[in-house]
């Protein structure tokens, strides 16, 4: 994954995302629309991903916040039931059996939890607290 160029911004507390609990939902903007990305933690690693299953440009939380399966072993989409694989994105089950989902890169650090916007994503607005 190529190095961040631009700082992080602040997401939540590192405690706000426990293994195999709901995921933390926050808004970016994507070629100028607001569309809604999660963070959610798997063995131990927090993840980011934008909210859209790779069959269908549709959100997959059942709930919010939502997204894994029974067994909390994978992230499910509500509409067609694909099931990705946690730490890859990649689509394991289901329709789009292949395709991924599209990763925000995150940072873990001192308690907390920071996104990296890039070319694709950024803030909906500038936030107050950032890290470089």
């Amino acid at each position: 994954m190529p190095e961040p160029t631009q700082p992080a911004v602040l997401l939540c507390a590192s405690a706000d995302l426990q293994e195999g609990g709901d995921a933390v939902t926050f808004d970016v903007i994507e070629f100028g629309r607001k569309v809604q990305a999660f963070a959610l933690r798997f063995d131990g690693i927090a993840l980011a991903y934008l909210n859209r299953c790779a069959h269908v440009p549709a959100e997959m939380d059942w709930q919010p916040g939502k997204f894994w399966d029974l067994d909390k072993r994978h992230i499910i989409c509500s509409v067609h039931g694909a099931l990705y694989d946690p730490p890859s994105g990649h689509c394991i089950a289901g329709p789009c059996v292949g395709a991924r989902l599209l990763r925000i890169t995150l940072k873990e650090e001192d308690g907390a939890v920071y996104w990296y916007p890039s070319e694709r994503f950024h803030p909906v607005s500038r936030p107050d607290e950032s890290r470089a």
